[in-house]
């Protein structure tokens, strides 16, 4: 701004012809222009770096949030289809808006008729002659001059991405020369930056043909001009303003909301080449054409007021301007460019019209260019909060859910845990009670089955005979007759009733331990406890083996032999009382006139006496001592013995004596047929099996009892296992649920993280609103 005015302030000393007037009628934009420290335009360019970091922060938050919702977990149900789309359509918008700003700069559009000077104005803008110019229909296409960071310039035709020498513009562009393009083309034109200060600050030129050539104006309005910030109608200042000028921007109002645009009445240097126009005319002539563009704007456009009207109207000389500029590039002063008298005046109208521009175009751009895009960031930033806000609701309901259900799990495992130890106590102790009470019905059920023996045995009805290898096949088939008749009658007497008991016990427990069990779990468990058959009493007795040891006497002895006798007496008199099951030979012969067949229990007061009048007590004295005699002293005892009794009680009481001893003889011998050999041997079997029988009758109760209590602890143990697996299934639910709670709160974490972001986005738009486009 410095050199700005060093320029200004050497031409106005520098030139001979320079008035007092002309000083003072430029003394205010001397001053406007001392007062600016900074060009106007550096506030699009701000604006711009603004916007677009603050669309690189908003990017990053869209694609952060779009990733963060893609990865949470579907089955976490806080987030529908709907919104995840919705996300994902923030991300595209935002790149392409993204992109939009990148390619955002400050358009202004020269249009009038053909050779009204509009490339002699943009030139002199540019402060070198880079678009054609001259006389007549110069600009045959549109052409748009824009900034570039190559150090050479190049231009590229419209369809094409061939970078040509920028000098092709005169034949490209040139409607003289013979390789045209269309009217409606489009030649974009980059010129090195550093070369051009207002390239430099994101302007855009775009030169036209004459509105007079075409009637295409609405193509060219849609093409390429409904993003241009500022139009400047370029008029001839040596005549008025066309129809063809004023139809062209009432389109453009029409397309447009209230467009910017300047008014230049060009070739004003012409007028201080007319000798017969005094000054006063001049003056009348400049007011005559500010009236008419002052109305042209206002009341046929409607885009401003008038006294903004009034500010939008120059009277300049480009090519006086871009003449004087070229010699201020050789180092020579700007007044060696001058066409006319009054260069100043309209050197500084021009510089006047440029300052006014830049500020116009930079106001425009940033309100047309950003708050449209700071509308949408805040827009996108405040649904993405509101979604936000409602997954953070929904994940916060959610977990809420989670920790009543995890306070309910573990209410239950802890209820489970204790209830389980007190059911596994009184289980227990029922066992233990069940094993005694079966293991004491057992044995008293096995013993009275054992005194029941003989019965059993007599109801074995297999042919008998003494043959040793029949013998044995006879014994087999006995202890299996009394191994299954003791079975069968044991289950009849105590199978219904333990198993009954059994099964009782069992459904308590599982209807016990099945309380304990959630019920959603139940109906999975009970397979595990389920027994495809009923429980049955096994009763082991194995009589093969307990009566192998067995030795039947079969041999005959008669009852009344000497050792019989013997054996008999010393029994008795040892005191010891024992009832030894004895064998009774004549039960089938009880109806017989015979007499008593002495046995080991009949007294011997009921023996037979003779009619010698002997007393009882005699002859038991005398038969106790023939006895003991005889047991003592063998022969001669017994010969003493018989010589005793024949001295006592005569030889016809003997003989008689001996003869009903030899009838008894006779008949125990006769009666000892096969019939006598088998009950014989079932009486020495009953006695046999009986004493072996005892013998395992603890063995046996302890058996049953045992597998009582294998029956009630394996079903117990599976409905423990039952409850195990329930409890480690609330254990591992409850790891699953305290795993879902531990992300979701690291999710609503980042869900306020990003929220904060959202706020964060909208108070730097807000910002931005305030210092770019509120306050201008």
């Amino acid at each position: 701004m410095a050199a700005y005015l060093n320029r200004t302030l050497s031409m106005v000393i520098g030139h001979d012809g320079n008035t007092a007037s002309s000083i003072d009628t430029n003394a205010r934009s001397l001053q406007n222009a001392a007062a600016l420290d900074k060009s106007p335009l550096q506030i699009f360019v701000k604006a711009k770096k603004k916007i677009n970091d603050i669309y690189g922060e908003i990017e990053e938050y869209v694609i952060e949030t779009t990733q963060f919702i893609d990865i949470l977990p579907e089955d976490v149900d806080v987030v529908d289809k709907s919104e995840r789309e919705l996300f994902h359509s923030y991300v595209h918008k935002i790149t392409a808006i993204r992109e939009v700003l990148c390619r955002d700069h400050m358009k202004v559009a020269f249009f009038g008729r053909t050779s009204n000077g509009k490339s002699s104005v943009i030139n002199a803008m540019l402060r070198e002659k880079i678009l054609p110019s001259g006389i007549g229909h110069t600009t045959n296409c549109f052409c748009q001059v824009e900034g570039s960071d190559d150090q050479e310039a190049y231009l590229v035709k419209e369809g094409s991405d061939e970078k040509l020498n920028v000098v092709n513009i005169k034949q490209l562009a040139n409607a003289l020369c013979q390789e045209k393009l269309s009217e409606s083309s489009l030649v974009r034109i980059f010129w090195p930056r550093e070369r051009c200060s207002l390239l430099r600050d994101d302007v855009v030129f775009m030169d036209s043909p004459g509105v007079d050539v075409s009637p295409n104006l609405d193509d060219w309005i849609d093409n390429h001009c409904l993003n241009a910030d500022v139009f400047v109608l370029v008029l001839n200042a040596e005549s008025t303003m066309t129809l063809a000028e004023k139809s062209f921007f009432h389109t453009v109002s029409q397309k447009l909301s209230k467009p910017n645009v300047f008014v230049l009445n060009n070739r004003w240097d012409a007028s201080a080449n007319e000798p017969e126009c005094q000054e006063s005319d001049l003056e009348k002539v400049k007011s005559q054409h500010t009236e008419r563009c002052i109305d042209f704007l206002t009341k046929e456009l409607k885009v401003c007021t008038e006294k903004e009207a009034a500010e939008r109207v120059f009277f300049v000389s480009a090519r006086e301007t871009l003449q004087a500029r070229l010699e201020e590039a050789k180092g020579n002063p700007a007044h060696m460019g001058a066409i006319a008298e009054g260069f100043q005046n309209r050197y500084f109208e021009f510089q006047d019209f440029e300052r006014k521009f830049e500020e116009c175009i930079s106001k425009s751009a940033v309100k047309t260019k950003f708050e449209q895009h700071s509308s949408r960031g805040k827009n996108v930033s405040s649904e993405m909060r509101q979604m936000l806000d409602n997954i953070y609701d929904r994940a916060n309901s959610f977990r809420n859910q989670k920790i009543d259900q995890k306070k309910m799990i573990t209410d239950r495992i802890q209820g489970t845990e204790t209830q389980m130890m007190q059911v596994t106590r009184e289980m227990k102790l029922k066992i233990h009670k069940m094993v005694e009470e079966v293991e004491q019905k057992v044995s008293k059920a096995l013993n009275e089955e054992i005194w029941r023996l003989g019965v059993l045995i007599d109801e074995f009805n297999m042919p008998f005979h003494t043959e040793p290898l029949v013998l044995n096949i006879y014994k087999k088939e006995l202890n299996g007759h009394v191994e299954a008749g003791l079975g069968s009658n044991l289950r009849a007497r105590l199978s219904m009733a333990l198993a009954m008991n059994v099964e009782t016990a069992q459904r308590e427990m599982t209807d016990r331990m099945h309380a304990l069990v959630p019920s959603e779990k139940l109906v999975i468990q009970t397979k595990v406890v389920t027994r495809s058959q009923p429980f049955e009493m096994l009763y082991s007795l194995n009589c093969q083996n307990l009566c192998a040891d067995f030795q039947e006497d079969l041999e005959f002895k008669f009852s009344w032999g000497i050792t019989a006798m013997i054996q008999r007496f010393t029994g008795k008199t040892k005191g010891h009382n024992k009832k030894v099951p004895a064998i009774t030979s004549n039960r089938h012969n009880s109806n017989m006139l015979s007499p008593v067949t002495p046995t080991s229990e009949t007294p011997l007061c009921l023996m037979p006496t003779n009619a010698g009048g002997i007393t009882q007590e005699q002859l038991s004295m005398i038969s106790r001592f023939a006895v003991a005699s005889i047991g003592s002293q063998g022969t001669v005892g017994g010969l003493v013995v018989a010589g005793i009794m024949l001295k006592t009680i005569g030889w016809r009481v003997l003989v008689g004596v001996g003869a009903l001893y030899g009838c008894i003889y006779l008949y125990e011998r006769l009666s000892w047929t096969s019939s006598a050999k088998e009950r014989a041997f079932k009486s020495q079997y009953v006695r046999h099996a009986t004493k072996k029988l005892k013998m395992i009758v603890d063995l046996t109760s302890a058996n049953c009892s045992h597998q009582v209590q294998q029956e009630l602890s394996s079903t117990f143990a599976r409905l423990c296992r039952v409850v195990d697996n329930a409890t480690t299934d609330m254990n591992e639910e409850l790891k699953g649920i305290e795993t879902s709670l531990a992300i979701l709160e690291a999710n609503q974490k980042q869900i306020k993280l990003l929220r904060n972001k959202a706020n964060y986005i909208q108070n730097e738009l807000e910002i931005f609103e305030n210092n770019y486009i509120k306050s201008n």
